[in-house]
């Protein structure tokens, strides 16, 4: 399964070990084929994800080879339950494949490490880019023909070269990746490459991947003054209410119920 991600950039996944069987046969541990159904399978996941029961879905692992930009790469590598083994500049010479913006996004103003909104003088940064870029690369060029070493000579391309590894995650630090790196928060090429990972992964774990969805990715957390704040705006029969008219019953209403109002329920 391979993504074009960027200009240039791609996700492949190489192999995978594991399934939603995986994570299921690590809860049970003396679970046998065909011993349950694949609604109670989905229901045991769902339990396991929004209890924070973690360790059975790091039993499902996935390795992916990337190509991306090396500023990408390095916010990537910040993740590190991860093993990563990259391409070397000591041993290779790099290629000359740099990535360029489709658009040049401006400052925000309320936030120093993101961006907002458009630059209107695109092409014009673009060719500035790209002068950049091919004197660096001569530069690299020249300093190899003197005989420099591979380990200096790379000293001179800039953090838009195209660099490739491979990444092995196990699935529960795969999740924590992509909850960080799908937020609209997540620099855009970052959150691309996320993208690219989450389809492949819901592909292959798709009854992990939903319940991924419904309890970190779209769910939040709350503090305690936010709790009081709600039960100050609600009563226990309007939440129960509200949360039976979303399709929840039996014990997860129960649950959701006792999040809010522990006493009452």
């Amino acid at each position: 399964m391979e993504r074009k991600v960027l200009d240039k950039g791609f996700v492949r996944l190489v192999e995978a070990m594991g399934g939603d069987h995986s994570i299921v046969q690590a809860a049970r541990v003396s679970y046998g084929e065909g011993t349950k159904t694949v609604r109670e399978d989905r229901a045991l996941i769902d339990y396991l994800m929004r209890h924070r029961h973690t360790s059975p879905f790091e039993m499902v692992v996935f390795k992916f080879h990337v190509k991306a930009p090396i500023f990408v790469a390095r916010q990537w590598f910040r993740h590190r339950t991860a093993s990563v083994n990259e391409i070397s500049g000591r041993y290779s010479i790099l290629k000359e494949e740099f990535y360029e913006p489709a658009s040049w996004r401006k400052q925000a103003r309320k936030n120093k490490q993101a961006s907002e909104g458009e630059v209107e003088e695109g092409e014009e940064l673009t060719a500035l880019l790209k002068r950049v870029e091919e004197e660096a690369y001569r530069a690299y060029q020249a300093l190899l023909e003197r005989g420099v070493a591979r380990e200096m000579a790379r000293m001179v391309l800039p953090l838009n070269l195209y660099t490739e590894f491979y990444w092995k995650q196990d699935l529960h630090n795969l999740f924590h990746f992509l909850a960080l790196r799908l937020a609209p928060e997540a620099q855009l090429e970052i959150r691309e490459y996320a993208k690219a990972i989450a389809e492949i992964v819901k592909a292959h774990v798709p009854m992990a991947y939903a319940a991924f969805e419904e309890h970190v990715l779209h769910g939040r957390s709350l503090s305690r003054t936010e709790l009081l704040a709600l039960r100050g705006l609600l009563t226990p029969e309007a939440y129960e209410k509200a949360l039976s008219s979303l399709g929840l019953q039996g014990s997860r209403l129960r649950e959701a119920l006792e999040k809010v109002f522990p006493e009452e329920a």
